[in-house]
């Protein structure tokens, strides 16, 4: 009974479907043109009342109606509710024969699984697969309208030969208020357990194998006696049904041609044939039909399942497999690619075409490359380039990523010092390892140290695991951990002597440097002013000095207040610190100009937009600042 034209679409082709719209078995015109008719045939009586049977006043008030319904038919959802139906019953179709039990699978397991080429092997495996057939006709005669035609009793089972008398006496003598199609696989699995104990079923692998295969026909079975039992909720169906139909009862009415003369918007022709209602119709109530036939593929449509050929093509395959089939084999000998490492079956002339395309290898396969891109370059040469990306435009650089950076969530000054510390940290984009290196290389010694990511920075600092380049000036004097390191948010100081403070500071740096033992270095921290973490930004050219003073031994002072203070402890080391990456060249170093009072205002972090030309100590910051 289904209508099958897969051939006659093989091949897409200009109006490949237009040769389906003439057939008539399964066709939507076989199943809606009565309705198509009732329909039409109510709307020209409808029609011929207004323009014949109706007075004037009526007329008028019939004119106003159908305006009124024709406004208001569009609020009934059909598309909504018609397009969510029809995919339920279409998945709820296609499960449905899936769930169909085919013997394929036990037959060929009990065939290799059940030895013995006597009379007693061959009764065993002809019984244990009738008894899997016997189970599916059950099911599918109490699910399928046309198998139950077929077998409407069980003297028509037992005279078909899918049971014996003895058999139908048991089956009868098991009193059961439910369907009984599982009696016959319970029978499958005694078979099957003798089988055992004689020895015809080697081991118990072979039995699990086997029993799992049967498990999962009768979990088929019992999947279609469950479809059947549990339909689509009639509140569905009925809510679909009234959706379609009384919209199209509102249409007799709302789409009828009214007068021309009476100016009504809209209804300036009279064409007495309402085309595009027809067409409309037929599109929704054909889409309701499709559910129709699909919601139960069990009965006798033109579109439901062939279960009648299902139990013919499984009875005779089955027993073909495990009886005739079973022991026959052909003889074994060389095939004809024997000595061939690459066989290659032959083509036809209709398929020759197939040699001249070119195999599949992948979809970069032909992707060129410029040969001076395809030398493997040196890790140095790498960092280097990435150091003279970095000092070229380092400031655009950094304000580019500043611009992506995430908005903090700890307040104004906490998130501008954990941005400006990731980009710092990704723009060089420095190791962060928990070990300290020594160099030699120049004339004063100095020691690398870096904290990463394994360093005792509290957990509330971002998660960077990128690193900030800060140097030291080479001392003795005890060090400082940068969990010591206060957080705070201070304003500036008003007043005072702002350069004499400097000059202080100057000299309070540099004796500490040149105290080798610490000493001095704890007696003169206690009143050291808070130092900056990065420097304030560079005056513009014109106003820069070259300076012969290394890099390292440049105070660092400023009128405002910085958010990183430091214990005495750490500014007997802390120098100056900078982003931009270290190297060996020493240059003269630009006086840095202390930034002009801009009144009580927190101080944020600066970056320097000039080049470090000094080698100096790095400490490598593994995380994010953030503020609290």
């Amino acid at each position: 009974m289904t209508v099958t034209y897969t051939a006659r679409v093989a091949n897409a082709k200009f109006c490949g479907f237009s040769k389906l719209l003439l057939a008539w078995k399964g066709s939507i015109y076989k199943v809606l043109y009565k309705e198509f008719l009732a329909f039409f045939a109510m709307y020209t009586a409808t029609s011929v009342t207004y323009r014949f049977f109706l007075d004037d006043d009526q007329k008028r008030y019939f004119e106003k109606l159908a305006i009124y319904c024709n406004h208001y038919a569009s609020l009934i959802p059909m598309s909504f509710v018609l397009g969510f139906y029809v995919t339920l019953v279409v998945n709820r179709w296609w499960n449905q024969y899936t769930s169909i039990p085919l013997p394929d699978r036990l037959m060929c397991v009990l065939s290799g699984g059940l030895q013995g080429n006597d009379e007693r092997g061959r009764l065993l495996r002809r019984t244990m697969m009738r008894y899997a057939s016997l189970s599916a006709l059950l099911i599918l005669r109490s699910v399928s309208t046309a198998v139950f035609k077929r077998f409407p009793t069980m003297d028509h089972v037992v005279e078909a030969g899918f049971m014996t008398r003895e058999e139908r006496k048991k089956f009868e003598g098991l009193h059961s208020p439910y369907n009984k199609y599982w009696i016959p696989c319970v029978w499958f699995t005694n078979l099957a357990a003798v089988a055992r104990c004689e020895g015809r079923i080697k081991d118990d692998h072979t039995l699990k194998l086997l029993l799992q295969e049967l498990n999962a026909f009768r979990g088929k079975c019992s999947m279609l006696f469950h479809y059947d039992m549990i339909s689509v909720p009639l509140v569905y169906t009925q809510v679909v049904t009234l959706a379609v139909y009384s919209f199209f009862l509102v249409c007799l009415i709302g789409r009828q041609f009214l007068d021309p003369g009476q100016g009504y918007p809209g209804h300036d022709l009279d064409l007495y044939v309402p085309i595009f209602t027809l067409l409309q119709f037929f599109f929704y109530a054909g889409w309701l039909k499709v559910a129709e036939q699909l919601i139960n593929p069990f009965g006798e449509d033109d579109d439901d399942f062939e279960t009648n050929w299902l139990i013919d093509r499984n009875f005779q395959v089955s027993m073909m497999a495990v009886d005739e089939m079973y022991g026959d084999l052909p003889m074994m000998e060389r095939d004809r690619y024997w000595n061939d490492s690459n066989p290659r079956p032959p083509y036809t002339a209709a398929t020759l075409f197939v040699l001249r395309k070119p195999s599949f290898q992948g979809s970069t396969f032909d992707m060129a490359i410029p040969k001076e891109e395809m030398h493997f370059q040196p890790l140095e040469d790498i960092a280097e380039n990435l150091e003279e990306s970095g000092t070229r435009h380092p400031n655009m650089a950094l304000f580019n990523r500043l611009l992506h950076a995430a908005p903090s969530p700890t307040g104004f000054m906490g998130g501008a010092l954990r941005r400006t510390s990731a980009q710092l940290q990704r723009l060089y984009h420095l190791p962060s390892d928990d070990r300290c290196t020594s160099d030699d290389e120049e004339d004063e010694e100095e020691t690398s140290c870096k904290i990463g990511k394994g360093g005792s920075l509290p957990s509330g600092l971002g998660q960077d695991t990128h690193s900030t380049v800060c140097s030291f000036r080479e001392d003795k004097s005890p060090r400082t951990p940068l969990v010591d390191v206060q957080f705070v948010e201070e304003q500036e100081r008003r007043g005072g002597n702002v350069s004499a403070g400097e000059s202080r500071d100057v000299k309070r740096v540099e004796g500490v440097q040149r105290d080798e033992d610490g000493s001095e270095a704890e007696s003169e921290e206690t009143s050291i002013a808070p130092v900056s973490l990065l420097p304030p930004p560079p005056p513009p050219p014109a106003s820069r000095e070259t300076s012969t003073r290394p890099a390292s031994a440049t105070p660092i002072t400023s009128r405002h207040r910085s958010a990183f203070l430091f214990p005495p402890a750490a500014q007997s080391s802390l120098e100056h610190c900078s982003s931009q990456p270290v190297i060996s060249h020493p240059r003269a170093m630009p006086p840095i100009p202390k930034p002009p009072s801009a009144g009580n205002k927190m101080s944020l972090l600066t970056v320097p937009s000039y080049i470090e030309p000094q080698r100096f100590r790095s400490v490598s910051m593994g995380s994010e600042f953030t503020g609290s």
